[in-house]
């Protein structure tokens, strides 16, 4: 059975976080002296000299109605990796602790848990970049707290099987975390409806990709009602400023201009996979539903400092593990993979 307040760190249950003037009104009138903030407004030309709600409040509203779901199943973040590093520091204590991840995959798991003193204990990928469940479940002490899995996968692009993702998710007593980044380019439904399915399922996704919005640094975290509360605990007061919640609520009565730019990365995505194709170092393009495409070349590494010496920049993946002689190739303009093709073409002689 999933019991979460058997999860968290003992000493969290009695915290008392920290408590902002937002906090104590959340009126938006009045003659504010409450936050030693500057009274004279902003040296720029808009005014941001209050603290932003600190809670999203307005951002969560909106999220919520697009996505169907209730804004308590929100957290908003800089980026996923601080819900990432939140869950670690909420349910790991360092030195006892471990967390399961599955190489090849997104970085920051481990780096994150390094960061914190948890174990990580690797679960490879199978041959064919999926999840081996039966090695998951042989790896789950008494002390494993959360599971990692990044789908679609960063580097290898695949979306992993939904019927491995939902066995794990099941069977675990911890809490799986589905890390959905590239899930606007891939064809099957989110995780999100499964929120009330799985009480320790926690869904990331981001803005930084299908949204165009990196330089944001805006991720979101959707969960039970019960783990949000922990992370807004633990968080920090201000985690968000106030212009990254105006931007992303312009951005989001801009939908349809998103889905248009995924259409187009998914064309060019097939078009850089036929091009890349006809390149006779090239020995395999693995299947992608993300925007990018794993390519195993010949001498990959060379290849890749190559390209660097001509500004083309992707990444090389050649040396990490079953991902050998790779390099990563994230789908740009028209412009920007015929100047890639061409430059790899160049190394053929």
């Amino acid at each position: 059975m999933f019991d979460l307040e058997q999860l968290l760190r003992p000493h969290l249950r009695t915290l008392v976080p920290y408590s902002s003037a937002r906090d104590d009104y959340q009126g938006t009138q009045g003659v504010f002296l409450d936050a030693n903030e500057n009274p004279f407004g902003s040296i720029t030309d808009q005014d941001w000299n209050r603290y932003p709600d600190p809670y999203q409040r307005k951002l969560k509203e909106k999220l919520a109605g697009i996505r169907g779901i209730s804004a308590q199943n929100i957290y908003l973040g800089n980026g996923s990796d601080e819900p990432i590093d939140l869950l670690l520091r909420a349910f790991c204590e360092p030195g006892l602790d471990n967390v399961i991840i599955n190489p090849p995959t997104y970085g920051m798991y481990k780096v994150s848990a390094d960061i914190n003193n948890v174990e990580v204990r690797e679960v490879l990928l199978t041959e064919h970049f999926e999840l081996d469940v039966n090695q998951i479940f042989s790896s789950i002490g008494d002390k494993t707290k959360l599971i990692f899995i990044c789908s679609p996968n960063n580097p290898t692009g695949n979306d992993l099987s939904l019927d491995a993702i939902r066995e794990v998710i099941g069977g675990f007593r911890g809490i799986v975390i589905v890390d959905e980044a590239y899930i606007d380019f891939c064809s099957r439904a989110s995780f999100v409806e499964m929120l009330e399915e799985f009480p320790n399922l926690v869904v990331l996704q981001t803005f930084s990709k299908a949204w165009g919005l990196a330089g944001l640094r805006l991720g979101v975290a959707y969960c039970s009602e019960e783990i949000m509360v922990i992370l807004k605990k633990i968080k920090a007061p201000y985690n968000l400023s106030g212009l990254t919640q105006e931007v992303a609520m312009e951005a989001l009565d801009k939908w349809k201009q998103k889905d248009e730019m995924v259409k187009r990365i998914l064309e060019n995505r097939e078009k850089l996979r036929e091009d890349l194709s006809k390149i006779d170092s090239v020995m395999k393009i693995y299947p992608s539903d993300a925007n990018f495409l794993l390519v195993e070349m010949e001498d990959a590494h060379s290849r890749y400092q190559n390209l660097v010496e001509q500004g083309v920049i992707v990444r090389d993946r050649s040396g990490v593990i079953l991902c050998n002689d790779a390099l990563r190739i994230t789908v740009g303009t028209k412009q920007e993979n015929a100047r890639l093709v061409e430059e790899l073409k160049k190394t053929e002689k």
